[in-house]
């Protein structure tokens, strides 16, 4: 049998195929007794979801186990349009405005396929979600980076994701006549900001003066702590017609298994990601659209009430990210207090002298700090260097990413750990 003798040479992956999410999940199931890293809830969804669940598996409707439209299933993308037309305040068509993927995840994949072209930039905010970067790279596109810029808090005051900030001055020096689009996550995974209307104001006013698109990726839409706003850049003047905003039923309705997204947008855009998604996926699980359409069009019905489960679900997470925050404080780790989303980033210069620094090492230290926490005291975070491009990795590495979206248990057993920690700290 004859060999191949060529190396298979691919092209646009060379450079992406490490994923920081293989080895670390391999960590953690191998070391960790508490799981902090990963973003996903180890609470139950919500029962009203559950119960349309088991109904829709065991019910009369046995078209649920076969295929559905490929761009959304028709009720799902019917209420997502009502929904996010009345937050958008527009009138949005189902069929063209909307369209459902395999999570958000896919529609990032779906929106760089479509618009990025060899030799366009595209703006990623850094600390970013670790996969636009290869994405952006898969498509033949370069990534630009611009980091938030942390300013010192108030004297006695803990550092809050808002005192991360973009210089508007070096964002305006990103864009230029190459520059094809700028990725925005509000609220931000891993920093847990959520970027106020000025700030977003600053981002839409250069889109248009450059005629750039917007992918923003707003998954964490639902938590918001402390009154914040979150603000849809899309209803911002100018932004409608250049944004892709990207959703997912997975935080919105803590089922991060079911892996369904959308995008919303205008049709100019969306007919060409539903060119890469009818070529690539093609169709999502028909069973579980038919489950978020029923979750949207209770939490519709139920807007702004006090039993809507947009409003019970960043309560309960407002009060497990102050339990998280009190038990780092505790210990001497410096928590930066997130305004949203599932994530609390930390300051680990307190815990150098228990994990020297190699010199000259490739690993960022906030890097081998977590994998020595995972194997010495069976708690798992996520080093906030994974979310910064390779240059710039040494620049933050003091610092790691704790999710807080777990159970009363977890949390505790979390603070078990620490506790224990501080004491072997502490004594002699």
């Amino acid at each position: 049998q004859a060999k191949m003798s060529r190396p298979v040479q691919a092209r646009r992956l060379e450079g992406v195929d490490k994923n920081i999410w293989v080895e670390f999940v391999k960590l953690a199931a191998t070391y960790s007794t508490v799981n902090l890293g990963q973003g996903f809830p180890d609470f139950p969804p919500p029962d009203f979801l559950k119960e349309a669940f088991t109904r829709a598996l065991s019910g009369e409707k046995h078209m649920l186990h076969q295929y559905t439209r490929a761009f959304g299933h028709p009720p799902l993308v019917k209420i997502l349009a009502q929904l996010f037309g009345k937050l958008l305040g527009r009138d949005l068509d189902p069929m063209t405005n909307v369209m459902v993927t395999v999570g958000a995840y896919q529609a990032l994949f779906c929106c760089f396929q479509a618009f990025v072209d060899e030799g366009d930039e595209v703006i990623i905010i850094e600390p970013f979600f670790d996969c636009y970067e290869p994405m952006v790279k898969m498509a033949g596109g370069t990534p630009v980076f611009i980091p938030l810029r942390p300013k010192a808090p108030k004297e006695g005051k803990l550092m809050s994701s808002a005192d991360w900030q973009l210089d508007p001055a070096e964002l305006a020096s990103k864009f230029s006549e190459r520059t094809k689009a700028i990725v925005l996550n509000s609220p931000n995974n891993p920093l847990g900001k959520v970027f106020s209307r000025e700030e977003l104001e600053l981002i839409a006013d250069l889109c248009v003066k450059h005629d750039a698109l917007c992918i923003s990726d707003e998954v964490y839409e639902w938590l918001v702590y402390d009154g914040k706003e979150h603000v849809r850049i899309a209803s911002l003047r100018g932004m409608w017609d250049r944004t892709v905003s990207i959703g997912s039923a997975g935080k919105t309705f803590s089922v991060t298994g079911w892996k369904v997204g959308w995008t919303v947008g205008p049709n100019r855009l969306l007919q060409h990601i539903r060119t890469v998604h009818q070529n690539s996926v093609y169709h999502c699980a028909t069973a579980t659209q038919e489950v978020v359409a029923q979750g949207f069009q209770r939490e519709f019905e139920h807007y702004g009430k006090p039993d809507s489960y947009f409003v019970q679900l960043p309560k309960e997470m407002q009060q497990k990210r102050d339990q998280l925050v009190q038990s780092l404080v505790a210990v001497g780790m410096k928590p930066i207090v997130p305004e949203g989303t599932y994530f609390l980033v930390a300051d680990i210069s307190e815990f150098k002298s228990d994990v020297p620094d190699v010199p000259n090492s490739d690993e960022p230290y906030d890097s081998r700090f977590a994998k020595w926490m995972m194997k010495n005291k069976g708690l798992a975070a996520i080093p906030l260097s994974t979310f910064y491009c390779g240059p710039h990795k040494n620049n933050y590495n003091s610092f790691i990413r704790f999710c807080f979206a777990k159970e009363e248990a977890t949390l505790k057993a979390a603070d078990d750990i620490l506790q224990k920690w501080k004491l072997e700290k502490t004594t002699p």
